[in-house]
């Protein structure tokens, strides 16, 4: 049996965790947020999308939890800003021309006011829309991260982040933080910005401790999100090295598994 007793703020990744493949969140879901209010349960949503497209998924109460986005470049609380997290310019710009070398990566400056592309790819445009509901499609991404801040650089390669694109940057691990986030996409942030990091800093905030977090996730970007949480959950379509992580697997995201382990939380409280 889990004690689920100590828990006051679940965390869940979005993309492969709390949405299905179609990228829906269930009706179900907001039925048993409702249950976790009246049980004074918090809930925060963690994921390497845009703020924007994280709070449209959730629009029914996006006033009522917290988002981390960008993989921990920023978290907020409806409109407050609770903290950020930018990558320097200099390393920016050093590198764009380092991954527009990449054959199929096709890149993405995550900034606070949209998101910004140089892809003509029309493919890509139309897929990219599912992550960031805010973008502008520009000539020269270099002419925006000269006067736009960053919080981190998204990649996307249609057939395996890990394998395309990872290699050709792995070197640059020591300068900036590399997270595979999923088949497809590669984040680049500042060293600090990672899904941990951030949770740690709302926890402070609601003064709610490791012990008292529950955790879900599914690909490499949650890694640290789950060393800070004492229950942590793999979804079962997690990538092999959350699984040996994770304390605990539970059903997949089309299996509705993130609600399973709800209802067995709330259970336990009533």
């Amino acid at each position: 049996m889990i004690d689920f007793s100590k828990v006051k703020l679940i965390v869940s990744d979005m993309d492969g965790t709390l949405l299905n493949s179609k990228h829906e969140v269930s009706p179900h879901f907001f039925t048993l947020f409702q249950k976790l209010q009246e049980k004074n349960v918090l809930f925060c949503a963690a994921s390497g999308r845009q703020h924007n497209s994280i709070v449209e998924r959730l629009k029914k109460i996006k006033d009522d939890i917290y988002v981390i986005a960008e993989n921990g470049g920023v978290a907020k609380k409806g409109e407050k800003v609770l903290l950020s997290n930018f990558l320097e310019s200099e390393k920016v710009l050093k590198l764009i021309p380092v991954l527009r070398n990449i054959k199929g990566a096709n890149i993405v400056l995550c900034c606070d006011d949209a998101a910004y592309i140089e892809s003509k790819d029309d493919y890509f445009i139309e897929l990219f829309q599912e992550f960031y509901a805010s973008f502008q499609q520009v000539d020269d991404l270099e002419k925006i991260a000269k006067t736009v801040p960053v919080f981190k650089i998204a990649v996307y390669h249609f057939d395996s982040s890990e394998q395309f694109i990872y290699p050709e940057i792995k070197h640059l691990n020591n300068e900036i933080l590399l997270k595979v986030s999923g088949i497809n996409w590669l984040d680049i942030s500042d060293e600090k910005a990672n899904k941990g990091n951030a949770l740690r800093e709302v926890q402070k905030l609601l003064n709610v401790t490791k012990a008292e977090t529950m955790v879900f996730g599914d690909y490499h970007n949650d890694i640290e999100m789950m060393q800070e949480a004492g229950l942590s959950f793999a979804m079962q379509n997690a990538h092999k090295d959350i699984k040996k992580i994770a304390k605990y697997t539970t059903k997949s995201n089309d299996d509705f598994g993130v609600e399973t382990i709800l209802e067995q939380l709330i259970n336990s409280k009533s």
